[in-house]
């Protein structure tokens, strides 16, 4: 890892660590979230940032911040229904529809070691918000993260 994804990574860390604590086990260390995406999705350094908008995107109710974090069209489960939200001006208009506040509580308390990676991508807050590695071209040779679900 280079000095400047080092820094990065650590400063990540420190914000989402400054987070309270959601009362759940730690079961892994920073170090060991970070080695996983980096082992699955090859671009640990570059979720950082768009995780820490969107933590603090949710603790302030930023639904354009959210918004524009968010692929589409995007899959979000709220009200026992499943709506498919085509882009980011449809996102802002049903924010409050769209992302509880109880979702917004638990991604802005979110953790670094509590993230859950798989090959699917990052879930936050015991699923209520998935990020993925989303490919930019057909050879997937560039990626950018991005929200691709949500599940209040």
């Amino acid at each position: 890892m280079s000095r400047l994804s080092a820094a990065f990574f650590l400063a990540g860390a420190m914000l989402l660590a400054a987070a309270p604590f959601t009362g759940r086990a730690a079961a892994q260390s920073d170090n060991e979230v970070y080695d996983r995406i980096e082992e699955l999705h090859d671009d640990a350094a570059g979720f950082d940032r768009p995780l820490r908008q969107l933590v603090l995107a949710m603790r302030s109710g930023d639904a354009e911040t959210i918004a524009g974090l968010a692929e589409y069209p995007l899959t979000v489960k709220a009200n026992g229904e499943t709506y498919d939200v085509e882009n980011a001006e449809d996102f802002v208009e049903n924010f409050d529809d769209l992302v509880t506040p109880d979702t917004r509580r638990a991604v802005g308390r979110q953790r670094y070691q509590d993230l859950f990676v798989s090959s699917e991508g990052v879930m936050l807050a015991n699923g209520a918000v998935w990020m993925g590695a989303v490919c930019d071209d057909n050879a997937c040779d560039e990626s950018h993260w991005a929200i691709i679900a949500i599940n209040n």
